[in-house]
């Protein structure tokens, strides 16, 4: 009783301290004239977004530009944390690498990156792109794709038609995985051999994709960037912005990977490395097959952290310009003068992308 008596209390304090707040910023918004309430997102906002997946208008609402931000934000959040995954593992094996040259870069490049500013790599990077050409003078790397100071235009599929069946072969996609990683623990723990999950959930993928093909009739086909008055037109295109901004999240989070990636594998006992070249064994498929996915245990919950840094972290777009959720909020506040309400709503959209790369990362943690 005692015990249920303090934690009783405990609430009732923290309710208490909740109402007072509320009140005090009601009173003091009251005191200075200031709207309160969200009824301001059906309002149009008056401002241009440069990138936008969504269509967008200044006519549009403040809640339609936010959209537009969210979007923004969880699109670059997804790509650097699949580039930054990719090149963390590299440099984690780099740094334990017998040729010491490699080692010897790997280990300058983690301490480059991890001890200087992540706002100082994006502006690095965002500097960069404006050394380059205009469109008339655009770089041509590769036929058909230019590299100017408006950005990177290449070549891209048009799709017509179909996506709902897209989108519903994306969602079997994501249930037979569950299933297939459920079945396969299941099978790891009464037969002590796992099922082939990766190759079952490519070919559930292929199939799926057959089939939204087969039953949307999507029409596909090429567009490619043209030289027009004002800039290219017509195929993709990354934004200078856009682009610095990725490549500056998921540089500086690779070398924090890469770390991790490091200490798990040397994490795992060294009798396991000798007993599998003793069984004839080559040192890739002793670091595929026994190695990695004994460091992986140890290595997933800080990747997770760095996961959520990367996220959080992408709000220094508004740095270098990148219309991203904090940007957007941010002119938002300014042309409404309701901090409270925008600051609350960021916030709170912030910690459920968090909440959610957490639950994914904790479901997929062996």
């Amino acid at each position: 009783m005692r015990a249920l008596a303090w934690q009783a209390g405990a609430v009732a304090l923290v309710l208490a301290l909740l109402v007072v707040l509320v009140v005090q910023t009601a009173a003091n918004l009251r005191l200075r004239g200031l709207a309160s309430g969200f009824g301001f997102l059906g309002r149009a906002t008056g401002f241009e977004i440069s990138a936008s997946p969504l269509a967008y208008s200044p006519r549009d609402s403040y809640a339609r530009a936010l959209a537009v931000g969210l979007l923004n934000t969880v699109r670059v959040a997804l790509l650097a944390i699949v580039l930054a995954t990719a090149l963390g593992l590299v440099l984690g094996i780099a740094r334990l690498s017998r040729v010491r040259i490699v080692a010897t870069l790997a280990r300058a490049y983690v301490e480059v990156v991890r001890n200087t500013p992540l706002l100082l790599q994006l502006l690095f990077w965002y500097s960069l792109s404006q050394a380059l050409p205009g469109p008339r003078d655009a770089l041509r790397p590769l036929p058909g794709v230019f590299l100017c100071i408006r950005g990177l235009h290449l070549p891209g599929l048009a799709w017509h038609g179909g996506t709902r069946w897209l989108v519903a072969a994306a969602g079997a996609l994501a249930i037979v995985v569950g299933l297939l990683r459920g079945i396969s623990r299941r099978q790891r723990d009464r037969a002590g051999r796992a099922l082939p999950t990766a190759r079952l959930a490519a070919g559930a993928a292929a199939v799926l994709l057959v089939g939204a093909i087969a039953a949307g009739h999507p029409a596909v086909t090429l567009d490619r960037p043209a030289l027009m008055r004002f800039g290219f037109e017509g195929g993709m295109s990354l934004t200078p912005e856009f682009a610095a901004l990725l490549i500056g999240l998921s540089t500086n989070t690779a070398a924090f990977i890469g770390e991790i990636v490091r200490g798990g594998i040397l994490a795992v006992d060294r009798g396991q490395t000798e007993a599998a070249a003793a069984l004839g064994m080559s040192r890739a498929r002793v670091l595929r097959l026994v190695v990695l996915p004994q460091a992986l245990r140890v290595a997933l919950p800080p990747t997770t952290t760095q996961y959520l840094n990367l996220t959080k972290n992408s709000s220094l777009a508004v740095a270098i310009g990148y219309p991203d959720l904090m940007s957007i909020a941010d002119t938002t506040l300014n042309q409404t003068g309701q901090a409270v309400e925008v600051i609350a709503l960021v916030m709170t959209v912030y910690l459920a992308l968090s909440l959610v790369i957490a639950l994914l990362m904790s479901a997929a943690e062996p």
